[in-house]
């Protein structure tokens, strides 16, 4: 029986987290500057969850 690769789940866990942060700074940053962003909604952000 294969064992677990924890090290990849354990990369792909922050790579995830990388990606939500970021997205979360350019949505900071646009509405410091006064840009909607596309796709802004929240009822988005809780269909991806």
């Amino acid at each position: 029986m294969a064992k677990p690769n924890y090290k990849f789940e354990k990369r792909q866990k922050e790579l995830e987290k990388q990606k939500k942060k970021e997205q979360k700074q350019r949505r900071k940053q646009a509405r410091k500057d006064g840009v909607p962003v596309e796709g802004e909604s929240d009822d988005q952000d809780r269909e991806d969850a």
